[in-house]
């Protein structure tokens, strides 16, 4: 894989990367992409929007931030599984097709090669920044003025949240903190009178601004400090009493092991061997240790040392900025010609004039197509329920909940107000843990029934049923979701969500209810749902089953066989050969994948070659939807659920089918505009070089097509 516009990688020369390009077969020794490999191309991807001249200034800075944040969560979680499984044997092996040592060699190739692209993408938006007359100064770019406001803010806010470590005088090396960075200093003097020491100085982002803006150089300038070369300026001040007046400063990070997937991704025998280690994970193991590429090299050796790392861990050098994460939050202020692209949501047609949006629901199926349509409707959907004297119940799953949750607030004041409500809650939705635990206190305070998930499985589907009772009559009315229950994310995330009153869905919805509150988990239960596919009971047989007839209609003939699927991940070994055999058959099959895609896309071997895409744009592509033509007796579902190990066998997952005609013309439409993007749309073929698809005589960025699609079916 290689970045749009960056050097090759030395070991492949231009000549053989093209001759590798124009290869059509898939590769003798691998079956699929391993799973590591494809989601670094997708980070690559999101490494190309921050490239992209055509993107506005801020919001490239903002693709900076999300590829650094992305990069991290991937050596918590990925590297160090990936990590564990050098220490295991064949049967968590398995899962990889591969053994770990080698897609770790990728990996550190491929992170240090996206590193130098990183690097040469914030040199440019750096010189851009300049021409817009906004500066981020260093401590050697300071005026007098500014060297003033320095010295008083570091006195005034830094002084008392910084401890510098005198690393060298400590027994036991300092835990250095995840999500952290720190400074690592060299003291000396001038006239080297005295033998130069270490010291560690860990920057309080977490307590203050990353981002110091300073007064102007000049009229009409924006001046921005970073916190750590504020620090930087102040070191004679901060070590004044030794007696040192030359400094060296180097930033540095440590990644630690965050045990998360390992009920997905390793075997089931080490899974209580690793659980003390989860509730440990703030002192996980180092799996990458980032650093400035010009540090002095006695103080990286004496680090690597003292934190146990060596030439073979990924050791990671890196520019002067760090923690690139913080930059999703540089300050908006600076750009004083800042034109917002992004869209407004606007409320659903059939709701913008209803008084009650259960009274909508029970006449039809609606389905909102987030973020285009407002989240509000789902707020305003559980406030009716909870002030309505008929509504008797509310039970709906949370994964992950908005930090000021107006979702919360709609269930507790529908206890407040008489109902019954109980929420399935997700304590281990990943890296939301804390904050879900801090939920759970707070929704059984308020006297709601939480529901905490299944030894083994997660709890990923988002559900909602509302019962009301009208004399002697029970109605129901819910939804089921692609996304989170979060107001937040759901203005960012491209997500679907079916609102419905169909009594054969409200009826399988009750009897997942059932299951996660039966206290012996029995899987029985599901089999009672004809509706809904449900995982871990039925959505693999049921995925299956529809590929399969698929491939039976293209061998007969019969309508031929076709298949559109769109989902965040495709890795599941099953599935994908399923694929690869409807290939072979002639199916033509269509892929909008967003991220993880470990099948191969071409082969002489078939008849087809499956046409597959991936968007990345300024909304985040998180919906799944399924189109499977079956003879012409066409099926569409829409899922929480990918095709991965863990959502189809390791979690609790739901797929609803589309039956409202209208409402599946509109999916189909949304689908038909992504398949026709020619803008934000990456190629994903074999080679995983993520090239950008250009067909067509007319440019279609399809999240701005859809959005017109649907503003205009609001207007009609």
């Amino acid at each position: 894989m290689r970045l749009s516009n960056s050097e090759p990688f030395d070991a492949i020369t231009q000549e053989q990367a093209m001759e590798k390009k124009d290869k059509k077969h898939l590769p003798a020794k691998r079956k699929m992409i391993p799973r590591d490999i494809s989601w670094l191309a997708f980070n690559a991807r999101v490494l190309q929007e921050a490239a992209d001249a055509s993107v506005p200034l801020h919001e490239r800075i903002r693709f900076l931030g999300i590829f650094s944040n992305n990069l991290d969560e991937f050596f918590r979680v990925r590297v160090a599984t990936l990590k564990r499984m050098q220490t295991v044997g064949k049967s968590a092996r398995m899962h990889l097709e591969e053994n770990p040592e080698q897609i770790l060699e990728e990996i550190q190739s491929m992170v240090i090669d996206q590193q130098r692209e990183f690097d040469r993408i914030w040199e440019g938006i750096e010189d851009e920044l300049k021409e817009h007359r906004i500066f981020i100064r260093t401590e050697k770019h300071l005026n007098k003025e500014q060297q003033k406001f320095v010295l008083n803010y570091f006195n005034e806010e830094v002084r008392t949240n910084i401890i510098p470590l005198m690393i060298e005088s400590i027994q036991h090396f300092p835990f250095l903190r995840d999500k952290s960075i720190y400074l690592a200093v060299v003291l000396a003097r001038q006239d080297n009178s005295v033998r130069q020491k270490f010291a560690l100085i860990e920057i309080p982002t977490s307590v203050l601004p990353r981002f110091i803006i300073l007064p102007p150089a000049k009229e009409g300038e924006q001046d921005i400090i970073l916190m750590e070369d504020l620090v930087r300026f102040c070191l004679p001040h901060i070590f004044s009493f030794f007696g040192y007046d030359k400094f060296l400063s180097h930033i540095i990070k440590v990644t630690r092991d965050a045990e998360l997937d390992i009920d997905n991704d390793i075997s089931t025998s080490l899974i209580h061997q690793l659980e003390k280690g989860i509730k440990e994970r703030r002192k996980g193991k180092p799996v990458r240790f980032v650093y400035d590429k010009d540090i002095d090299p006695l103080l990286l050796e004496y680090l690597m040392r003292r934190l146990g790392l060596s030439r073979k861990d990924n050791l990671i050098p890196g520019a002067r900025i760090h923690n690139f994460k913080d930059f999703m939050d540089f300050p908006s202020s600076v750009f004083t010609d800042r034109i917002n692209p992004a869209r407004k949501s606007f409320i659903h047609p059939l709701f913008a004039e209803a008084t009650s949006v259960m009274h909508v629901i029970q006449g039809q199926d609606v389905m909102l197509h987030l973020p285009y349509h407002s989240f509000d409707t789902i707020i305003d959907l559980l406030r009716e329920a909870a002030i309505d004297p008929n509504v008797i119940s509310i039970k709906i799953t949370a994964y992950r909940l908005a930090k000021n949750s107006r979702i919360v607030n709609a269930l507790t004041n529908a206890v407040r107000n008489g109902k019954q409500v109980t929420v399935a809650l997700e304590l281990r939705a990943r890296f939301n843990e804390a904050e879900n635990l801090e939920w759970k206190t707070r929704l059984e305070d308020e006297g709601v029934k939480v529901l905490i998930g299944i030894p083994g499985l997660k709890m990923h589907a988002k559900l909602c049923v509302i019962k009301k009772r009208i004399g002697i009559k029970t109605v129901q009315c819910g939804f089921v979701s692609t996304g989170n229950l979060n107001e937040k994310t759901a203005r960012v995330y491209g997500d679907h969500c079916l609102l419905t009153a169909n009594r054969n869905i409200m009826a399988d919805i009750n009897r997942v209810f059932s299951y996660l509150e039966n206290p012996k988990h029995d899987v029985k239960i599901l089999e009672a749902c004809k509706t809904l596919p449900v995982s871990p009971y039925s959505m693999r047989s049921f995925f299956t089953r529809m590929v399969d007839k698929e491939i039976k209609n293209a061998q007969h003939k019969k309508n031929g066989g076709s298949m559109i699927l769109k989902m965040n991940s495709l890795s599941d070994p099953d599935l994908i050969n399923r694929l690869y055999e409807g290939a072979r058959s002639g199916v033509n099959i269509k892929l909008i994948i967003r991220g993880i895609c470990c099948a191969y896309t071409e082969s002489k071997k078939w008849k087809k070659d499956m046409h597959a895409i991936s968007i990345v744009d300024e909304y985040l592509e998180h919906a799944r939807v399924f189109v499977f033509h079956q003879g012409g007796q066409e099926k569409i579902y829409i899922s929480s659920c990918d095709w991965m190990l863990r959502n189809l066998d390791h979690r609790v997952e739901v797929a609803v089918p589309i039956l409202d005609p209208n409402i599946r013309q509109e999916l189909k439409d949304i689908l038909d505009i992504q398949l026709s993007g020619n803008v934000k749309a990456r190629i994903l073929d074999n080679d995983q070089n993520n090239e950008y698809k250009r067909e067509g005589s007319k440019k279609v960025r399809s999240q701005i097509e859809i959005f017109r699609y649907l503003h205009e079916k609001q207007y009609k």
